[in-house]
Parts: structure tokens; C-alpha cells; sequence
């Protein structure tokens, strides 16, 4: 048994710490084991405070590394591969999302860090038309970018035909779920599922034995915003799980991209209200997705200009940028962060200077190009 991995999922167990103060428990004590074995420095470290520093004292970590104990157990007979959040391995786009989960468990070989991750979400109750579009956009862009992973929720509706378009597509396809991975809610997609695992991912933060409960949903919603570049709304009511993923999407700085209805069908009276509020760009097919996200047909000026420019780079992280710029011609805010490692606040803060400097220049979707 990989002790590394038991204390991991032990301390994801502790209620109340987050990957925040997670990350202070290990920096003051030295290591995630000194968090299970010390019962009295708790109200010194950052962030703690007396309350939960006593509920820290309280806690039994026995009975936490049992129930650690045994989920190790199922990790390893099903092969699961674990992600702790300070794993290299953990999503990167997920970890700037400052509730992300301290500990997911996976099944499959999709990668969670592709160039491009899109999440498509809607409603339960899909018209034939939200199906359509839903079908028409994926296999869009399986023909115009092929590799594009489909993230959604393995729900009824257009959940499941988002996965189901993908797999037809040969798209890679990740099923972020509400529940641990002993079981598959709902039944009914389990063929679905076990297709899903073999091509592209089921992921969740959920332990085995944990029931698909009501807030689970909610839970899960995050990881779908936090995972991917884009959310795109399909069809929704006005109240319903997609506007839940929308509004999180928004709160991480992701894009939200949402098909328009009748102004009196019920059905898209939640994709009107996110065009309408100015949360999400109206789409109607890939087109609207690539000009949103800066995925147009990558261009490049004169290498005797680029070059220059590079010159003009007076910090270790322009410089950084520019190299990255210069290789892959235009990138994403989100994507360029994950490929330098570099936090998002100053990221931003980077390029706004190199913009004034007249080094890069930004275009819709919060996509970065070199002057």
C-alpha cells in the first residue's frame, strides 16, 4: 500500500480544510502525515483560528485512516489513479480554482490536461432541437479540431448525448460524476459509462459507498466549470444544474457560451437569461465557439519582427510569454497560465503591461497574439 497516497486521502476526510488550509497544515507541520499525528500546534498555523484547531483536536484520525485504509484498498484492486491536489499530475486549469476539491479519483486515460477542454451541460428534458445542436456542434469539432475533450455530467439529457456525440465522433469524452466509482448513476448509462472509462475518463471526488445525494450534484457541477476552457449551455429552463455550471464557470473567469431559444419556449428560458445578462455569447454553432475562444486558423507575422519584439521583453516573465507566443503564434489566458505555470492574477497583470508596451495584443475570448 502507497503510505503517501493513504495519508492523502485521510486528510481529504477531515471536514472543514480545504486546499488552503491544507496547504498551510503541510507547510507549518512539514508533511500531510504530521497533520494525522499532532494534536496540539493546530491554532498556530495560518488560517486555522481556535475553532478549528479544537475541531482539529477532536477529530479521530484512527477511524479516518481506517476509512482511508479501505478506500486504498478499492483504489488499487480497481487501478484507479488518485489526484491530490498538490500532485503534478492534477489538473491544472482545476487548481486555480481556489474550491477544488483536495482529492479526485480517476478511471480512464483521457488526459485532464488537453489543449482544449470543452464542458457542454443543459437540461434533463432536451427538444429535438437542443439535441440536434447539441450533436451538430460536436461533431463540428471533431472535423475542425480533432482531440477536443467533451467534459459533462453523465446526466440524463443532453449530458449523456454530449458524451454519447463524442464517442461517435472519436472525441475524448470525460464523465465527471456525483458518486464514487463503485457504482454508475443513473443505471441506465452504464454501458455508456464503461465505453466512456475505456476512451476517455470518469472522474470524481467522491469516495465508494457515497450515494449520488442532492449536493453531490451541485459538487460536481464545479469540477465540470473548473475543467475545461468553455462552458457551452445547450438548452435549459430557467432554473436547473447547466445554470448552476454557467454561474460557477463565470465566478472561475471561464468562458460560457449558450444557444439561444424562442423567447416563449420553456425549455431555453435559462440560455436566454445568460445572453441577456451578458454571462454567456450566444452561439449557434462552431463558428461562434472558435471566434469566442480565439480558435481561429493560428497566423503569424514576420519572424524578423517577432524577433525584435522579443527583444523588447524586460522581465523574466515577458520573456516567458513571448516564447510561448512566438511558438504557438495566439493562446488562451487559461492555457498560457497552464503551460508557464504561472498564477492567472499575474498572468494578467503581465500581458496588460506587455499590451501598453505594444508587445501583444489581446482578441475575444481572452485570447493573447504578438503584435
Amino acid at each position: 500500500m502507497n503510505s503517501q497516497i493513504h495519508y492523502q486521502i485521510a486528510i481529504s476526510l477531515i471536514k472543514g480544510i480545504g486546499p488552503k488550509l491544507a496547504r498551510n497544515l503541510i507547510a507549518y507541520l512539514g508533511s500531510i502525515e504530521a497533520i494525522l499525528d499532532s494534536k496540539s500546534r493546530f491554532e498556530k498555523i495560518p488560517g486555522i483560528g481556535t475553532v478549528m484547531a479544537q475541531k482539529l483536536r477532536e477529530t479521530d484520525f484512527v477511524s479516518i485512516l481506517k476509512q482511508a485504509e479501505k478506500e486504498m484498498t478499492f483504489v488499487e484492486k480497481e487501478g484507479l489513479k488518485t489526484l491530490f491536489f498538490t500532485d503534478e499530475d492534477y489538473p491544472r486549469r482545476l487548481s486555480f480554482c481556489e474550491d477544488a476539491p483536495l482529492m479526485l479519483y480517476y478511471r480512464g486515460n483521457a488526459s485532464l490536461d488537453a489543449t482544449r477542454m470543452i464542458s457542454v451541460v443543459g437540461t434533463r428534458r432536451p427538444s429535438d432541437n437542443g439535441m440536434t445542436n447539441c450533436e451538430k456542434l460536436i461533431q463540428e469539432l471533431a472535423v475542425r479540431h480533432p482531440g477536443t475533450v467533451i467534459v459533462s455530467g453523465l446526466a440524463y439529457g443532453i449530458d449523456i448525448c454530449a458524451h454519447r456525440a463524442a464517442l461517435r465522433n472519436n472525441l475524448p469524452t470525460i464523465a465527471v460524476l456525483a458518486h464514487g466509482l463503485d457504482r454508475i448513476y443513473p443505471g441506465t448509462h452504464h454501458h455508456t459509462a464503461r465505453e466512456i472509462a475505456e476512451r476517455g475518463g470518469l472522474l470524481t471526488e467522491f469516495m465508494t459507498e457515497t450515494n449520488p445525494d442532492r449536493p453531490n450534484f451541485v459538487k460536481r457541477n464545479r469540477i465540470v466549470a473548473g475543467l475545461c476552457d468553455a462552458v457551452v449551455v445547450v438548452e435549459s429552463a430557467r432554473k436547473g444544474g447547466a445554470l448552476i455550471t454557467a454561474g460557477i464557470a463565470n465566478s472561475y473567469s471561464r468562458d460560457v457560451l449558450a444557444f439561444p431559444g424562442r423567447v416563449n419556449d420553456e425549455a431555453s428560458g435559462g440560455c436566454n437569461k445568460l445572453i441577456k445578462t451578458n454571462i454567456a455569447a450566444l452561439i449557434e454553432d462552431v463558428d461562434d465557439l472558435e471566434y469566442a475562444l480565439g480558435w481561429e486558423s493560428k497566423s503569424g507575422g514576420s519572424s524578423v519582427v517577432q524577433g525584435s519584439l522579443f527583444a523588447s521583453a524586460e522581465t523574466p516573465d515577458e520573456k516567458a510569454i513571448m516564447e510561448v507566443l512566438l511558438a504557438e503564434k495566439e493562446m488562451n489566458l487559461n492555457l498560457l497560465g497552464l503551460q508557464l505555470g504561472m498564477p492567472i492574477g499575474r498572468l494578467s497583470a503581465t500581458l496588460l503591461d506587455m499590451e501598453f508596451k505594444g508587445l501583444v495584443k489581446s482578441r475575444p475570448g481572452g485570447v493573447f497574439k504578438l503584435l
